[in-house]
């Protein structure tokens, strides 16, 4: 397998050579206990990082401060992007990414059914109109034909952007969906909440990071706790466009820009000498405070000195968890893989034909959450939420369809162990009767 492309940033980011992994904390207790309760998700919370909140909380500045700014460096360092810049949410990035394309009345979007509403939902309050495509469903993952397929439903068969998944961390073929996008005009704006430390293997060999923008017009991430990465709450967009990111900017401070180039009203703008008044800044365009505080980027930039272990452990997990659930396929499968992805795996969806093992979804998930097993599905196709299928009907995605009758998202993070997956395949097993 290819080397991962993010062993450079290691040199700014990880600690001094010789120097033990910090201890973790009591807020992310050992989950080896059968007694201990296994979430679908959680946060890898350890000793320095607690140790660079508390030199935050110690700094002069709070909010948009210094560490902010290293924070983004360090994304972008990581993602090869020219530039990130960093939010209070995925889902702001999301807003901040179609806002800064001019996205709204009168232009239509194309989102993957499987995903979280947010890619849907961000957009569409800037006034975009929606249409759903469909995806495979043996990955969850939109294909370069539903694209072309839901164009083909979209009014005037037309779409004017893109918002492709990279779903549980695996990435879609970014390249074909970018190809056919590109010969059609259609910008596009990767989500990658759960794709960080992902790359796409290119036809021509490359090995290219999410977030590098090879193939898309910008990337948005999430630092959400579950995400492989926590920050309290936290998101990034990443661009490479000087005009997008100019953009991307005044998007999350109120539509505000302070850049003297940039005002229009010179009068108030510039005293008798010509100088920038030192008080004055000029709203543009209304927009929304998207800051993000040097307190979560202080906690996000100690967590992205541990991505390349966070990943590692989640990849070795994964690997446990297929050779365990191998002797019980059909019955129960895992998520289908593309081997150009070099997956940073956020969550674990299995496929399981609940008809065939006489057991439904919800009460697996009940009996399994009765012996501390948290589980969790991911998702219930966006097309389907009442406020969507009011506005356009519910369209045919059999893809979709298929793919969430049969998921459910076992545990997996950091601090799990090949012991907890073991025990978690184990109540599977039992409650299917395998």
């Amino acid at each position: 397998m290819p080397a991962a492309p993010f062993a450079s940033l290691s040199k700014i980011l990880t600690p001094k050579a010789g120097k033990a992994p910090a201890k973790a904390s009591g807020s992310t207790p050992s989950s080896s206990s059968p007694s201990s309760f296994l979430p679908y998700g959680r946060q890898c919370i350890e000793d320095d990082d607690i140790e660079a909140v508390v030199a935050a909380l110690r700094g002069e500045l709070l909010t948009t401060g210094p560490v902010v700014g290293r924070f983004e460096q360090a994304v972008a360092a990581i993602t090869g992007a020219r530039e990130a810049i960093a939010c209070s949410s995925g889902t702001a990035a999301l807003y901040m990414a179609a806002r800064a394309l001019g996205l709204g009345l009168g232009h239509t979007i194309i989102v993957p059914a499987i995903t979280f509403a947010a890619t849907a939902s961000a957009p569409h309050l800037l006034g975009a109109e929606v249409v759903f495509a469909d995806v495979d469903p043996e990955t969850g993952l939109m294909r370069a034909s539903d694209l072309e397929a839901a164009i083909a439903r979209a009014p005037l068969r037309r779409a004017d952007a893109i918002f492709p998944v990279h779903y549980a961390g695996q990435s879609c073929d970014i390249e074909a969906i970018s190809a056919f996008a590109r010969a059609r005009g259609i910008w596009i704006i990767e989500d990658a909440a759960h794709a960080l430390g992902t790359a796409w293997t290119a036809r021509d060999g490359a090995l290219l990071p999410i977030g590098a923008n090879a193939h898309c017009d910008m990337t948005i991430f999430s630092f959400h706790p579950v995400k492989t990465i926590a920050m309290g709450e936290g998101g990034a967009v990443t661009a490479s466009d000087p005009e997008l990111i100019r953009r991307l900017k005044l998007g999350r401070n109120h539509g505000i820009t302070r850049e003297p180039s940039e005002f229009v009203q010179n009068d108030a703008a510039f005293d008798a000498k010509g100088a920038a008044n030192p008080w004055y800044y000029e709203l543009g365009a209304p927009g929304f405070n998207f800051r993000v505080s040097d307190i979560n980027c202080a906690l996000g930039l100690s967590q992205l000195s541990k991505l390349n272990r966070f990943v590692a452990s989640r990849r070795a997990l994964v690997a446990c968890y297929d050779e365990l659930l191998a002797p019980v396929a059909p019955l129960v499968r895992p998520l289908g893989r593309d081997p150009r992805s070099l997956t940073a795996w956020h969550i674990y969806p299995v496929r399981i034909d609940f008809a065939a093992a006489s057991l439904s979804r919800a009460d697996l998930m009940r009996a399994l959450a009765a012996e501390g097993i948290g589980t969790q599905v991911h998702y219930i196709p966006v097309h389907r939420q009442p406020y969507y299928a009011a506005r356009y009907g519910v369209a045919e995605l059999p893809g979709a369809e298929a793919y969430y009758a049969t998921t459910l998202t076992l545990p997996l993070h950091a601090g799990m162990n090949d012991g907890d997956v073991a025990r978690i395949v184990g109540a599977l097993r039992r409650h299917l009767k395998l």
